[in-house]
């Protein structure tokens, strides 16, 4: 099984954290799938701050869910309680009804922790089929992509 790549180059969303107690397991590192939950913040935050949609309403009034259909991790070195990290997030693919994401974890130190490659895709959730991605969200993304920026 091939080692998960980080792209070379594109837009990256970064935003901090810090590694807390109810992340650890006995041992004071992340416990696994803590990681899943870290970089679903991250997911949360990159369309609050660096989409500018709000994900509560993509969820809420507009009925629009995004789950994960596809999901793969490394996990390379370990992160302890008390740690300060760094989550990244870039779009590895835009398509008609789904998103391929690249997740990881950086310490201070530049190693990294974890990464993952996420396929979420757009459902409606009356009926949890599969729907377009929402013009809105997918001309927001599309510009993100575009700027190369980083946040």
């Amino acid at each position: 099984m091939a080692a998960l790549t980080w792209p070379e180059n594109g837009a990256v969303f970064r935003a901090a954290t810090g590694i807390r107690f109810a992340q650890c397991d006995p041992a004071g590192i992340v416990f696994y799938p803590q990681y899943l939950v870290l970089f679903q913040s991250l997911v949360e935050d990159w369309f609050n701050q660096g989409l500018h949609y709000p994900y509560a309403q993509m969820l809420g009034p507009e009925r629009t869910g995004l789950p994960i259909v596809h999901l793969a991790c490394d996990f390379r070195a370990i992160a302890r309680m008390g740690d300060t990290v760094q989550l990244e997030l870039a779009v590895l693919r835009l398509g008609s009804r789904s998103l391929q994401l690249a997740l990881r974890c950086v310490g201070d130190d530049g190693a990294v922790r974890a990464l993952a490659h996420q396929v979420l895709v757009f459902t409606s959730l009356d009926s949890h089929e599969a729907i377009s991605i929402p013009p809105a969200i997918q001309a927001r993304i599309a510009r993100w992509m575009a700027a190369e920026c980083t946040v």
